[in-house]
């Protein structure tokens, strides 16, 4: 046995590999080395390559949104088109204008009063006529058409009083008057009842306590029957040339508007307003204020796109801002229409106003 295996394991010699065969097998080996590294080398370029292109896409994305709030805060920041001051030529349209940001409400006195005059200087050269829309001759008339144009317009007033003062021109006709025949007469101007008494019993107070004459100071006008301080300071204001500020519906509403104050009560609003503007300018800003809110500054549908002064107003939007719309709300002059005035002063007349009808001519 022995033998044999010693005989099998010389007959099975190992064969020796050829040198050509193992040059073979180490390029074989290198090659594939080689292919490895190369795969390795390729993967790891394409996963820098995948991640400089995320950083890009990432750094774009960056810039993008960067860019886009630049946008946004230039378009908050842009101004909304509005009209521009508008001139004396009241036929004219009025062109483009921007409109700054709203006033803050934690405005300082002095930016609110310098803000409160530099809206009487500009609406001083819109209505450079403005005036009391009542017609009168004289401070008796002024008074009694002032006390019957409350809770009424003053067209109706006007249209109204040619035949009460035909009748009754002085105090003392107006005092011995036929109550009936009066309230006839006021019928149209609403309330006839009520304000027959008051100018009866004016003109009476006016007779025995005053000679047939009209006072002409605060403490002694507000003594008369259906005489408050708005009333009065239209008399002293533009019958005596005494400053005073008139403190009507108008005046209320648009003062509130420009923020000047948030006082309701009309005495305080007097005392409030009449803080921000010399004594002297207190008759003529009341006209501009109250022009303003008749023509243009509407209580319900304000004509925001054709306000000259919107730059300066914190309501600005509260009304319509087109400014072709907004032209097609403005009333009497502005609009080409009639005044409220049957005898309107010359100055209203060059501006292009027109005298309102008396009553019954359409």
């Amino acid at each position: 046995m022995a033998a044999r295996r010693a005989t099998a394991r010389k007959t099975t010699p190992t064969t020796p590999m050829k040198p050509t065969e193992k040059k073979t097998t180490k390029a074989t080996e290198k090659k594939t080395t080689a292919k490895k590294a190369t795969t390795v080398k390729s993967t790891a370029e394409k996963v820098t390559a995948k991640k400089a292109t995320a950083k890009k896409a990432t750094a774009k994305k960056a810039t993008a949104k960067k860019a886009t709030a630049e946008k946004a805060t230039v378009g908050r920041k842009k101004a909304v088109a509005a009209p521009a001051k508008a001139s004396a030529a009241v036929e004219k349209a009025s062109p483009a204008k921007t409109v700054a940001p709203k006033p803050p409400r934690d405005e300082s006195r002095t930016a609110l009063v310098r803000r409160a005059r530099r809206i009487n200087r500009e609406l001083a050269e819109v209505y450079p006529y403005a005036h009391p829309e009542l017609d009168f001759e004289n401070p008796f008339q002024l008074l009694v058409a002032t006390v019957l144009s409350a809770q009424t317009t003053d067209l109706r007033v006007n249209q109204t009083t040619p035949t009460l003062f035909a009748k009754y021109p002085t105090p003392e006709d107006l005092a011995e008057a036929n109550p009936e025949e009066v309230e006839v007469i006021l019928r149209p101007c609403g309330f006839f009842r009520a304000k027959t008494r008051s100018v009866m019993g004016l003109s009476k107070a006016l007779v025995e306590e005053f000679g047939g004459e009209v006072p002409g100071r605060l403490e002694d006008l507000v003594k008369l029957p259906g005489v408050g301080r708005k009333t009065a300071f239209v008399v002293l204001g533009n019958a005596f040339g005494r400053p005073g500020i008139t403190v009507d519906t108008h005046f209320q509403r648009l003062v509130r508007r420009w923020r000047w104050t948030e006082e309701t009560d009309p005495d305080k609003i007097e005392a409030a307003v009449g803080a921000l503007f010399p004594k002297s300018e207190w008759t003529m800003l009341s006209h501009h204020v109250i022009f303003h809110g008749r023509r243009i500054c509407h209580a319900r549908k304000p004509a925001c796109g054709a306000c000259p002064i919107a730059p300066l107003c914190p309501a600005y939007g509260e009304g319509e801002t087109d400014p072709e719309k907004a032209r097609k709300l403005l009333k009497y002059e502005k609009g080409g229409y009639p005044g409220q005035r049957l005898k309107p002063p010359q100055a209203y007349l060059d501006a292009g106003g027109k005298p309102a009808p008396p009553l019954g001519a359409g």
